[in-house]
């Protein structure tokens, strides 16, 4: 089967690509990411607000654009090709479940217009793969401690996960925040023992968790396919022994399994986001499967660049670093490679 962009899908992708490069191409962004305490400018969010890219999976009733998981991948690659800061994918994710949860139209208008910020704290320990006290949720308070809370510092709101379901929380206050490698993506711990209000089971975060792996998997399809772009223009000008060093057999064949790479990254990416929104029987298996490869390859395409530029591939004035550093932490997030093969493996029936 080959799958190819509708016209109105291949437009999305035309005017995100103008928009990052026009509002927030890297050389802006790293500025903000390294002296910003929040990682990321007000201007921007609200930049994202008025493309309509904050209400992209929510319904027309509160503003939103009612589009779906392939909309979405074409946004988070053209982002991860200037890597985007800030917390745009846990926005919409958190956004999407409360829309399939109900009942908060008002606050997902703010959501849409950029007047809110509601994250998703899920992580009850410290340590992946080992889990302590679940948070409670018990006589209208939820009580417990979350880790890496994506700019868990600027939410309005947390949507908690519980040993009881899924609760909402006005902005806690109290983080803490957590070093990172990656300035443009910011973490929190948040010690919780405050009044929340019940949202649903967490049975609501079942599709969210496809969408948020291919949207994941996507971003970091736009980090190799820039990261790619960078290094096939630096071995086209860098000379050694009289010729330029992209002439050398050896560096096209690494050069070569980079682009392959990136490629099949780019298949398993817009399968995934096709089953989600056909609702297909192998959802589960394409969006874990999308997700392990992107995180793999892409740790294998931006390590490549860095290698290919020699002595200055990662020093601080190069954008190379930024497009590892975020490979790197999306590796980890949204389900992590180990997981996500794990995933696979359970969905296929192994």
């Amino acid at each position: 089967m080959r799958f190819e962009l509708s016209e109105d899908q291949a437009l999305l992708r035309s005017s995100t690509r103008d928009f990052c490069q026009r509002e927030l191409p890297i050389d802006k962004t790293r500025v903000v990411m390294e002296q910003s305490k929040d990682g990321y400018e007000p201007g921007m969010w609200r930049s994202f607000a008025d493309m309509g890219y904050l209400g992209l999976l929510l319904p027309e009733s509160v503003g939103g654009q009612a589009l779906g998981a392939i909309e979405l991948a074409v946004v988070m690659e053209e982002m991860g090709r200037v890597c985007v800061p800030g917390p745009y994918l846990d926005a919409v994710l958190a956004a999407a479940v409360l829309a399939t949860a109900g009942g908060r139209e008002e606050l997902l208008a703010d959501v849409v217009a950029g007047r809110k910020l509601v994250i998703l704290a899920r992580e009850d320990s410290p340590y992946c793969g080992n889990h302590t006290e679940p948070t409670r949720f018990a006589d209208g308070r939820v009580r417990g401690t979350k880790y890496f809370v994506p700019f868990g510092a600027r939410a309005d709101a947390l949507l908690v996960t519980t040993s009881d379901g899924l609760v909402l929380v006005d902005a806690p206050g109290g983080t803490t925040p957590l070093e990172t490698i990656d300035q443009g993506q910011r973490f929190a711990t948040v010690t919780l023992d405050h009044p929340a209000t019940f949202v649903g089971p967490l049975s609501l975060l079942d599709r969210v968790d496809h969408i948020g792996a291919v949207g994941a998997a996507a971003m970091l399809l736009g980090v190799m396919d820039r990261s790619l772009e960078i290094t096939l223009d630096y071995v086209r000008t860098r000379e050694a022994f009289g010729r330029a060093i992209g002439a050398f057999q050896v560096l096209q064949h690494r050069m070569a399994d980079m682009l392959l790479r990136a490629e099949s990254s780019r298949s398993a990416v817009y399968r995934g986001a096709w089953c989600c929104d056909t609702r297909d029987a192998e959802t589960a298996l394409a969006c874990a499967s999308a997700k392990a490869y992107a995180g793999d390859a892409a740790r294998y395409v931006c390590g490549q660049a860095i290698q290919l530029h020699g002595g200055i591939g990662f020093t601080w004035e190069l954008d190379l670093h930024f497009f590892f550093k975020r490979a790197k932490t999306l590796e980890q997030r949204y389900g992590s490679t180990e997981a996500q093969f794990e995933n696979a493996l359970v969905a296929a029936g192994y």
